[in-house]
């Protein structure tokens, strides 16, 4: 073969070797998460660029919202510009940072968000309790037809003026004791005329006229209305936090307390657990609880997608981690084996084996990070799997809480969501939700750079 052919083939094979690895290495680099969560002592882990020759044409701006948050190999980053060849990154303290990737100092390439949070240590639940919604007699919770004798139909309490989320605390001057009572008092004096409803509005209360109307179908006079006393079932512990006597249960949001306008929106407290419906496709079982007021009781302040959240009047318990636990991060979480904390029968803790199959991406936040299948024989005999009243049980991998059940695959009742504990520990506000005010801090922040 002449000189030049053989030349100009290695001169293609180095610029093919060149662009694999230099296009290699950028794509890690946009495989890169935009915003993720450390804890205090996580490396910073970077790419490493493949080809020698081109570090120094890549540039990463670091801005933090005060120093001492990143040391490189032991050195906190100041206002210098390193020349970054692999060395150990680790973030020291609490703060955020946010690094800019840029190429010859100029082109972005990427920008990522990194917010450092405090180490947190937590006693895992896993205890069942009821809960409780703050309110007096009944809550409105929907609207509801009544098909009179010639088929039309009508919504008397929707007409008169009853709102969703409206207490109805009394009918013509008898006190509602639960949803039986109220149906009974509604039939009772609706057979003689027109209702007289005491009603509790924004911590107002006033009368409301409502005109009855006999149900054709249940025989019965009604008012058109979907109502819940104040008890809104079952569901289990996920975290307590002593220091701040602040825990996290269900992992999701229960709707009726969307309704309540108060500070304080229910209360939580000791359920045994007298049986179990197991669940079967199409068919989510259910835990059948005795509400105990004693032992285990707190308020409900927050209702959100991640749980329900307050404080516990007295600290919680578990004697599988006595000294508690640290939370796990998304990206601390793998797939693979994992177990829950439950209660099947009575109030006694225990541990069931799980398999952690995916770890959603979580670019916002959202009450559904991983999918996990139910593999313990003793749970799946018990239950079928996820059931009702499961909701907030613990997840635990490698001695840390990674999350909480929340909901059941209804076609496949083994398998179901988790909720992330770093969401709901946010939502408790355990830690101060920083990422959110980030944009703004960095306005005012050192800037540091250095070289890849």
């Amino acid at each position: 073969m002449p000189p030049q052919p053989r030349i100009l083939q290695k001169v293609l094979l180095l610029i093919i070797i060149f662009s694999t690895s230099f296009t290699t290495a950028f794509y890690s680099y946009f495989l890169l998460p935009s915003e993720q969560k450390l804890s205090v002592g996580d490396a910073l882990n970077l790419p490493q660029l493949l080809t020698p020759g081109i570090d120094h044409h890549l540039s990463v701006y670091v801005e933090s919202n005060k120093n001492n948050v990143l040391k490189i190999n032991g050195y906190p980053v100041t206002q210098k510009i390193y020349k970054y060849n692999g060395e150990q990154a680790v973030v020291t303290e609490p703060g955020q940072l946010n690094l800019s990737l840029k190429l010859f100092g100029v082109i972005p390439i990427k920008n990522m968000m990194v917010d450092v949070l405090p180490e947190i240590e937590v006693i895992p639940g896993g205890h069942s309790v009821g809960v409780m919604l703050q309110t007096e007699g009944i809550m409105a919770v929907g609207h509801a037809p009544v098909y009179r004798n010639d088929g039309t139909y009508a919504y008397p309490a929707k007409e008169a003026g009853i709102e969703l989320g409206d207490n109805i605390l009394a009918i013509n001057d008898s006190k509602i004791k639960n949803e039986k009572n109220a149906a009974e008092l509604i039939h009772q004096f609706g057979a003689k005329g027109t209702l007289k409803l005491l009603v509790r509005r924004d911590g107002k209360e006033k009368i409301i006229s409502v005109e009855p109307e006999f149900c054709q179908d249940t025989k019965t006079y009604r008012i058109g209305l979907y109502i819940r006393d104040n008890a809104a079932g079952v569901g289990t512990i996920t975290f307590y936090e002593p220091k701040g006597k602040k825990y996290g249960a269900l992992g999701h949001m229960i709707a009726d307390l969307d309704t309540v306008d108060q500070a304080e929106k229910g209360r939580i407290v000791k359920a045994d657990i007298q049986g179990i419906k197991p669940g079967k496709k199409g068919d989510p079982g259910e835990k059948i609880g005795l509400f105990d007021g004693k032992e285990l009781e707190g308020n409900i302040e927050i209702n959100s997608n991640f749980g329900i959240f307050g404080k516990l009047e007295e600290p919680l318990v578990n004697p599988f981690f006595k000294n508690g636990i640290s939370i796990a991060l998304s990206n601390q979480i793998s797939e693979g084996p994992a177990e829950i904390i439950t209660v099947i029968a009575g109030d006694k803790l225990e541990k069931f084996d799980i398999e952690i199959e995916r770890v959603l991406p979580q670019h916002q936040p959202t009450g559904k990070g991983l999918i996990i299948q139910i593999t313990d024989p003793k749970l799946l005999k018990a239950t079928g799997g996820i059931i009702q009243g499961m909701s907030g049980s613990p997840i635990i991998q490698g001695g840390k809480l990674v999350g909480a059940v929340t909901h059941v695959f209804v076609n496949d009742p083994t398998k179901g969501y988790g909720c992330l504990a770093e969401w709901m520990i946010l939502e408790a506000g355990i830690v101060h939700k920083e990422a959110a005010s980030f944009p703004e801090i960095m306005t005012k922040s050192p800037v540091f750079m250095f070289n890849l």
